[in-house]
């Protein structure tokens, strides 16, 4: 059981700026629950022989106010043009059945409420990342560049614990319209990295 995916990330969460959910899970949401979506633009990668290059993933979840706790329920987006070889490789991937990062968030996921194909676009542009997901997902973040930073390189987390990285750039949503698989909220504050690099 070998695999690698290299590529971008982006996420946009229910919490108010900041979500305190990424400095820590055991830490409690903004509110009674914490809403996310997580979309992955995979540069290259292989998954157990089956080349996943150019593929796209966006899950969305539904945990509790304290993730730690458990029971998430989890939806799956596949990009349309996947083979049915690549779908069942990623969803496996990142259902956390072949381990890696999302291995060790398995066991908090205690429904996966659907899998589905959909048209996915991810976009990128300077400070501004847009994910659309077929009619059922459309948001955009801005990267947040603080006050008197004349270089323009924007505000970064560093030793969090999250299942992309520990070097994050904080994000804030400027666009959110969020409803797939019974889950839906309003995107309120984001993390893009322009890189993720996973390997099992």
């Amino acid at each position: 059981m070998t695999w690698n995916l290299t590529g971008s990330y982006v996420e946009t969460c229910s919490c108010e700026l900041m979500c305190p959910c990424n400095l820590s899970f055991d830490h409690g949401a903004t509110y009674d629950f914490c809403r996310v979506t997580l979309a992955f633009d995979i540069r290259e990668g292989d998954i157990e022989g089956t080349d996943i290059t150019g593929r796209k993933v966006v899950l969305i979840a539904d945990t509790p106010k304290v993730m730690t706790e458990g029971n998430w329920r989890l939806g799956v987006f596949i990009d349309e043009d996947a083979t049915d070889e690549q779908l069942d490789k990623l969803v496996q991937v990142f259902g956390g059945q072949l381990g890696g990062p999302m291995g060790a968030l398995a066991p908090l996921v205690g429904e996966v409420v659907g899998v589905e194909r959909a048209a996915i676009e991810v976009d990128d542009d300077g400070l501004r990342h847009t994910v659309r997901v077929g009619d059922s997902i459309d948001f955009e973040i801005e990267d947040v560049v603080p006050f008197g930073v004349e270089t323009g390189e924007p505000v970064r987390f560093n030793g969090m614990f999250h299942p992309v990285g520990t070097d994050l750039t904080m994000a804030e949503a400027r666009r959110t319209r969020i409803n797939a698989f019974g889950i839906s909220f309003e995107g309120k504050t984001g993390l893009s990295k322009s890189e993720f690099s996973w390997a099992a």
